[in-house]
């Protein structure tokens, strides 16, 4: 029996030459699954995706997936793409067996954590506030540059990079810090120096619940707790809106964010996956 891949749906273009198209999984003229690909990514058309990649149960364990994971890959190639990235589910271990058999790398996950009914207590000296306009601003400028400066790192042109940065916190903080929703406070600690700011957090829903869009502890300040403190801080303040499920993006290079949010009890949700196309 042949595995092969016929498309589903027709082609979509963009204007920045980005493409998406749906396609079945077939075993001769039988369908057994499906997939969708697309090359619309952040980093532009050279990176694509295999997104949703699900084969039926009677059909598992039979190397379907395997062969319309490569069959997908050629496809990529053939729209100019030198990298492919895949998000796993981490209930799937068909999927993480199978992207490691693929040679995919990982290079970041989505985490998440159902909150306690009661807000957790922070360390003594250790207290949050709303942030300031001032400091708002002050903020507003270093998070653009520091996000922009993220997306470089992984490949992005400095170009696009800034332009995503810009564009994502203009639709994420519409009104600032008056945007409904939204949370932005600051980690304050008292030390020799007295009161001082340690690190800021930034919290909006998202789904069923909050979500961490940016947390830091401010430099000359870090490895002495004021990270779980932040945590703890945004576990709070989700509380506070009604939410009791909080969810984080962290890239796998940053061991200390890992573990520290291990530690605290939040759960890998999505594996996301990347590999070079040669």
């Amino acid at each position: 029996m042949t595995t092969t891949l016929r498309p589903s749906g027709p082609l979509q273009q963009t204007a920045s030459g980005g493409r998406s198209r749906p396609y079945e999984i077939r075993v001769n003229s039988r369908c057994v699954g499906a997939l969708l690909l697309a090359s619309d990514t952040p980093f532009g058309p050279t990176v694509g995706e295999i997104r949703e990649l699900a084969v039926e149960e009677p059909d598992r364990r039979r190397g379907r997936a395997t062969v319309a994971a490569l069959a997908a890959e050629e496809v990529l190639r053939g729209w100019g793409c030198r990298r492919v990235r895949s998000s796993v589910p981490a209930d799937s271990p068909g999927g993480l067996r199978l992207a490691s058999a693929l040679g995919y790398a990982e290079y970041s996950r989505n985490m998440a954590k159902e909150l306690p009914a009661e807000p957790p207590a922070l360390s003594e000296g250790v207290t949050g506030r709303p942030m300031t306009p001032a400091e708002f601003e002050a903020w507003l400028a270093l998070a653009r540059q520091s996000y922009a400066d993220v997306w470089i790192a992984r490949g992005m042109s400095e170009q696009a990079a800034h332009a995503k940065s810009a564009a994502d916190h203009d639709d994420l903080l519409p009104r600032g810090l008056d945007t409904p929703g939204v949370s932005l406070r600051v980690l304050e600690a008292q030390t020799q120096a007295g009161g001082e700011t340690v690190g800021h957090l930034w919290l909006a829903p998202s789904g069923e619940g909050s979500y961490v869009f940016d947390v830091e502890v401010a430099e000359g300040h870090r490895r002495r707790g004021y990270g779980r403190d932040l945590m703890l801080l945004a576990e709070g303040t989700a509380l506070a809106e009604g939410h009791r499920m909080l969810g984080l993006h962290v890239f796998t290079d940053n061991t200390p964010a890992v573990r520290l949010y291990e530690s605290l009890g939040y759960r890998t949700t999505n594996f996301n996956y990347a590999k070079d196309l040669i």
